[in-house]
């Protein structure tokens, strides 16, 4: 699988999650039917020619924060290196890296060409699930996904998402790892402050009422 093929469909799922809620779904029910559900309504907005991509974009943001368990997945990438972070550090911490992630993924929301997620199985363990299924892209390409899901009151919280077996928590832990070991966390952060402006420019010049492109 190509480099730029496994970017395309790591996006995917993540635009689902930031999307979760975005019409009024039900938190309440299973994991895999909650998945489902919000999964089905995302796949009517992104195909919606009558939304414009900056109102796409605007949604994510607004519901982001309610439907990613971005504090736990924050907590699980900085790995070992949380645990000697001040209370402060690490609300800041997690503020930049909801910022990466955000400003990473919304960019890719005029990449969806079609793909389509068909659930498979879950496993619930306590207060935990795991939700696998697989995308299939328009040109028929099966890549597996797994979903892993923290359950707080009666709504399931997506914290880590696999594609083809490759972690988002441990892609980001791997590169965290590599830069505090290497320089510093205060480098890390001067970094993550750096590339979240970077995507902010980058957002803020794209061409305004664009829609997603078709394949």
């Amino acid at each position: 699988m190509s480099t730029t093929l496994l970017r395309k469909l790591l996006s995917i799922p993540l635009v689902v999650i930031f999307m979760l809620g975005a019409v009024g779904l039900s938190w309440a029910g299973p994991p895999t039917d909650q998945l489902r559900a919000y999964t089905d309504q995302v796949l009517k907005i992104l195909e919606d020619p009558s939304l414009s991509l900056p109102d796409r974009r605007t949604a994510v943001r607004k519901v982001a924060s309610e439907a990613f368990d971005v504090s736990e997945t924050a907590k699980r990438a900085l790995g070992q290196h949380w645990q000697q972070r001040t209370p402060a550090e690490r609300e800041e911490f997690i503020h930049l890296f909801a910022n990466l992630l955000e400003q990473t993924y919304i960019s890719r929301i005029s990449e969806f060409g079609g793909e389509r997620i068909t659930y498979l199985a879950e496993q619930i363990d306590g207060d935990r699930a795991t939700v696998r299924a697989r995308i299939v892209t328009s040109k028929g390409t099966e890549v597996p996904v797994e979903s892993r899901l923290l359950k707080s009151q009666d709504r399931w919280l997506i914290y880590d998402v696999l594609i083809a077996n490759m972690s988002l928590i441990s892609n980001y832990r791997t590169q965290f790892d590599r830069v505090i070991r290497t320089s510093s966390y205060p480098d890390l952060v001067q970094r993550l402050k750096t590339r979240g402006d970077a995507l902010n420019e980058k957002d803020g010049s794209a061409p305004k009422g664009s829609a997603p492109g078709k394949r």
